[in-house]
C-alpha cells in the first residue's frame, strides 16, 4: 500500500475517533422538564425501595434504567469514600450507556441531577 494511502487512512481513523470522543463527552443538553421527571421517578423508586426495607447506608446504585439514558444513585452528603467504590456506582453510567443521573442522599433528598 502506498505511503500516501496509509497517511490518508490514518488521518481518517484519527478524525473519526476524535468525533466519537467529542460526541460522548458532551451529551445533548437536558430540558428542565426531563430533569424534573427523572427526579420525581427517582424519588418514587427510592420510597418504594425504602418501604421494602432496603438498606441505603452503602450508597448503592438504585437503578441503571430509571428512564432511557438515566440512572439513579444513592450517595452520602457530604460524599464519603464508600460512594466512590465501583460496586456502589451505577454501571450504566460508568460504562457510558447512560449519560444522565439523579443522585439522592441516603434519606432520599436530591443532591444533584444532570
Amino acid at each position: 500500500m502506498p505511503k500516501q494511502m496509509l497517511l490518508i487512512l490514518a488521518l481518517a481513523v484519527i478524525t473519526a475517533s476524535a468525533i466519537i470522543a467529542l460526541s460522548q463527552t458532551n451529551p445533548a443538553p437536558v430540558k428542565k422538564s426531563q430533569i424534573d421527571t427523572a427526579v420525581n421517578q427517582a424519588k418514587l423508586l427510592y420510597n418504594s425501595e425504602k418501604q421494602r426495607g432496603r438498606d441505603f447506608s452503602n450508597g448503592p446504585c438504585l437503578s441503571n434504567a430509571l428512564m432511557p439514558g438515566w440512572v439513579v444513585d444513592i450517595a452520602h452528603n457530604p460524599r464519603q469514600e464508600i460512594d466512590n467504590l465501583v460496586e456502589n456506582q451505577c454501571a450504566a453510567f460508568v460504562e457510558g450507556s447512560a449519560q444522565h443521573f439523579v443522585e439522592l442522599d441516603i434519606n432520599g433528598n436530591l443532591i444533584r441531577a444532570k
